[in-house]
């Protein structure tokens, strides 16, 4: 499965539940992306799968080499977002779920 064809797996699979809007619903920056109560907590960049997750998570999965600190082309790693990398083992939809939890209980 192609990762743009898993990540059209992950919005049928979390669209319909509460408070989460799915791709398309706005433009710009977040378009591809999945949120809760108008929040982002993951969309497709460039072909990745990109998450936000705690600082903490993300710096293990960084240092594991599971993926990269997400840049959205200003230069600045962002501390809270991570890129998956593409050959990454990690379950997209645990990581989803994880990245749910996170920002909807912000």
């Amino acid at each position: 499965m192609s990762p743009e064809e898993k990540f059209e797996a992950l919005v049928d699979e979390f669209t319909g539940q509460p408070g989460i809007t799915p791709p398309g619903a706005t433009g710009g920056f977040g378009r591809t992306a999945l949120r809760v109560n108008g929040r982002i907590f993951c969309m497709f960049v460039r072909g990745q799968l990109v998450l936000k997750l705690p600082k903490a998570q993300v710096d293990e999965l960084v240092e594991r080499g599971e993926g990269v600190r997400f840049d959205a082309n200003k230069g600045t790693p962002m501390k809270e977002w991570l890129a998956l990398d593409t050959g990454s083992t990690q379950p997209w939809s645990a990581l989803v779920e994880e990245a749910l939890e996170f920002v909807g209980r912000r």
